[in-house]
């Protein structure tokens, strides 16, 4: 028997790792198996430790401009095998680095996002699996564009500076300070929203609010936005402004496709291709998988439903795990997971059933009792 793991993180309670090395504890007290556990993340919060973890990897850290400029700690990770580092814009210019009082997107910058790409780059790193989800910020990407090198000017040919307010000044571009190692770099970019750069369901008028922008303050953006994708466009001759996925992150998803030829990917089918979950599944009789919570939301593209159309497509059965199942988790089902368990074996408060310890424990007897049936 064969049983591939691929289980979320349970946020709070345990890593991905940590709950797959749980779950196949747990399956060999019951059975003889050949198991193998590998992370599982979408692209957002966590990836960067799951893949440092799962994978191997090298954690980096580095200080960088924070969203406001203020400097920030940051760190990515290294896996030395392909070459790549993996990133989550949100360390360097997320939305949680801000205070809500203070959150403002006309100064808001993706700045330190280029920081650590360059640091990257200095290192010899040429190839980038980048989350971009979780921003403060609503600058196009002109912040990070400008730490590698390219430059936005204004009518006097002067930088225009930083955040949602220099778009609008923006009139010619400059690449002659541009990193020439760009060109041997490789971006996947994490992306799993469809907006267009600008316009009613641009990136300023859907996620500007939420950053702090006013309503008086959001026509003004988006029509900086414009001038900018305008003269982006017509720098590049690249027409991406409406692509799905360009207005990401406050617009960071348009500078990554037009300027960086990055490519924007389902989250969770990034992550699976870069842990090769695939090749682990081609004679696999059972693949196991999860989260903290199960619910209608997890049929809809996160990571559980990607690894069951994974073990679809191999004939593998896949049950999924879970801190808590809601009524509605039954959509699950159609999505290709074959059965779904509640991990808890007793009453108890919330707090009890995030105990790390505890947590464990609950995943290690479902599936051992899980796989005495089977």
């Amino acid at each position: 028997m064969k049983v591939v793991i691929a289980i979320d993180s349970l946020k709070g309670s345990l890593s991905s790792m940590d709950a797959g090395n749980a779950i196949k504890d747990g399956i060999l007290k019951a059975v003889d198996a050949e198991v193998i556990v590998k992370p599982l993340a979408d692209g957002g919060e966590g990836t960067t430790d799951a893949l440092i973890e799962g994978m191997g990897g090298e954690k980096i850290s580095l200080t960088v401009k924070g969203p406001l400029e203020a400097p920030v700690d940051a760190y990515y990770g290294y896996l030395e095998e392909s070459n790549t580092a993996i990133m989550e814009m949100a360390t360097a210019s997320g939305i949680t680095l801000i205070p809500r009082e203070a959150l403002n997107p006309m100064k808001a910058t993706t700045y330190g996002v280029g920081e650590m790409i360059k640091d990257a780059i200095r290192r010899g790193i040429r190839n980038f699996i980048i989350g971009i989800g979780g921003s403060a910020t609503n600058d196009g990407g002109t912040g990070m564009l400008t730490a590698l090198g390219y430059e936005f000017l204004d009518d006097d040919g002067q930088p225009v500076g930083f955040g949602g307010q220099c778009l609008e000044k923006i009139v010619s571009i400059s690449a002659e300070n541009r990193l020439a190692e760009l060109d041997e770099c490789h971006f996947r970019i994490a992306c799993d929203v469809e907006n267009p750069l600008c316009g009613s369901t641009g990136a300023t008028y859907i996620y500007g609010p939420q950053k702090g922008a006013s309503d008086d303050l959001l026509p003004l953006l988006d029509s900086g936005m414009q001038n900018y994708g305008h003269a982006a466009e017509a720098f590049t001759g690249k027409h991406t402004m409406e692509m799905k996925g360009a207005g990401a992150a406050g617009g960071l998803g348009f500078a990554f496709v037009t300027f960086l030829n990055g490519e924007l990917k389902s989250g969770i089918d990034l992550i699976l291709n870069a842990v090769d979950l695939e090749g682990s599944l081609k004679d696999a009789d059972f693949v196991i998988t999860g989260e903290g919570r199960l619910d209608r939301q997890t049929a809809m593209g996160k990571g559980p439903a990607g690894v069951a159309k994974l073990g679809k497509k191999y004939g593998a059965k896949t049950i999924a795990l879970a801190g808590s199942v809601t009524e509605d988790a039954r959509a699950c089902n159609a999505a290709g997971i074959d059965g779904y368990f509640c991990i808890l074996s007793s009453v108890c408060t919330l707090e009890e059933a995030m105990d790390a310890e505890r947590t464990r424990k609950n995943l290690s007897l479902t599936a051992e009792q899980l796989f005495r049936l089977l």
